[in-house]
């Protein structure tokens, strides 16, 4: 009953979801030339032979998934989709040849079912909480296979899925198996029914290390000779603290470069009139002794991460569920945080353990732990020794998971 009220709930929205679709388009949010794709509209053919559809929400899923990607590839045709602009420019460059990018069509019935009546994909794919029931039920009602890989669920939606046992059994008992983060989400899936849980290890554990030009990074080196350090993935909220951090590291470092990466490259002016008119990388500007640099360019960060010997990972002080310190970690770079890491529960607590993890609470605790690392560098590269430790023994996880998704395929 639940998901029939949800289906002619999200149909009489109809309306209202393409007003919004407009206005998001028009703050930047959405490509109005590929809007006609939120409503399961392309006009790019099907390739011919079988195909496996993966579903990933934003930049951070299609990161943890691109290995699997390409291990695909090999195979078979891929079609990936995602919901954000950032992601859709990341796709641009880092899918493996012959992919096909489009945009998730909205959980309306006609759209998820336009959209499945032209791909026809022989299985779907899709990561960690993407749980859209019109989509769901299209994919049975079509027989196409659904795998969740990399999923996770907290205790509190676990408790809340508990109201509507019905429902949660029938989303969830429809996967052909549930790949899971750690094994807090294993337990999760296994309270409310779900079966065929797989426990291999979170993906984002086994991503390749971020790529970066050669060629830029010696051209950054020679234009930032002195101390720098990295905030990354920053949201709303962080960047003054940031800022204010660095005011104070500035004391005993006068040269300082502070370099703010944030989550949405397109928050790059706003980010720079709040610190000062800092010099902005999409603009090319070169960075100044002693000032900020904002880096807001897309699929730049492995190279900020190089750059640095180690970083701030945002979403943790003024956000919530922080972002993915694993990254730095494999280029052996130690990480700082606010006290919200809840989507990186287990790859917080190896890190910590390491002693290659430095929660902070505010910008004075900000800058006492970077200055930290900026007076004792050897210090800072030995915890970069030990985060790449944390996740450097690794199974070839890409590969398994890859192999799980062709056995699906009928």
């Amino acid at each position: 009953m639940m998901l029939r009220l949800y289906a002619a709930a999200t149909t009489l929205a109809t309306p209202v979801l393409r007003r919004m679709l407009k206005q998001r388009a028009a703050r930047g949010k959405e490509i109005p030339a590929r809007l006609p794709e939120r409503e399961g509209h392309t006009a790019r053919l099907r390739p011919a032979g079988k195909l496996v559809w993966v579903h990933a929400a934003s930049v951070g899923e299609t990161m943890s998934v691109l290995p699997v990607l390409h291990a695909l590839a090999k195979q078979t045709n891929i079609l990936l989709t995602t919901g954000t602009v950032t992601s859709a420019k990341l796709a641009e460059t880092r899918l493996p040849p012959g992919a096909i990018h489009q945009f998730v069509p909205l959980d309306v019935p006609a759209w998820t079912n336009r959209f499945l009546d032209h791909w026809q994909p022989d299985v779907a794919v899709f990561l960690e909480n993407e749980l859209w029931p019109n989509l769901l039920l299209g994919c049975d009602a079509r027989n196409i296979p659904r795998l969740l890989l990399n999923a996770r669920i907290s205790t509190r939606s676990t408790n809340n899925w508990r109201y509507a046992p019905g429902t949660a059994g029938r989303l969830l008992g429809g996967f052909a198996a549930i790949h899971t983060q750690s094994a807090g989400d294993a337990k999760n899936f296994s309270a409310l029914g779900a079966g065929h849980i797989l426990q291999w290890g979170n993906l984002k554990f086994f991503a390749a290390p971020l790529p970066a030009d050669a060629t830029a990074l010696a051209a950054l080196r020679a234009q930032i000779p002195g101390p720098v350090w990295l905030a990354a993935s920053t949201h709303p909220g962080e960047d003054a603290i940031i800022a204010e951090a660095h005011a104070t590291l500035l004391a005993a470092h006068p040269l300082l470069v502070t370099i703010i990466a944030p989550r949405h490259p397109e928050r790059g002016a706003e980010v720079a009139a709040l610190c000062g008119n800092a010099p902005r990388r999409a603009l090319g500007q070169a960075p100044e002794p002693g000032q900020i640099y904002v880096a807001d360019t897309l699929g730049e960060l492995g190279l900020f991460f190089r750059l640095c010997p180690f970083a701030f990972i945002g979403n943790s002080l003024a956000g919530f569920g922080g972002h993915n310190m694993v990254e730095p970690a494999l280029l052996a770079r130690p990480a700082l945080t606010g006290p919200h890491n809840e989507n990186f529960v287990e790859a917080a607590a190896r890190m910590r353990e390491a002693g290659a993890l430095v929660e902070v609470a505010d910008a004075s605790s900000l800058a006492q732990a970077a200055g930290y690392w900026l007076d004792n560098p050897q210090a800072a590269q030995k915890a970069g020794q030990k985060a790449a430790a944390c996740f450097g023994g690794a199974v070839q996880l890409p590969d398994r998971l890859a192999g799980l998704i062709m056995a699906a395929m009928p």
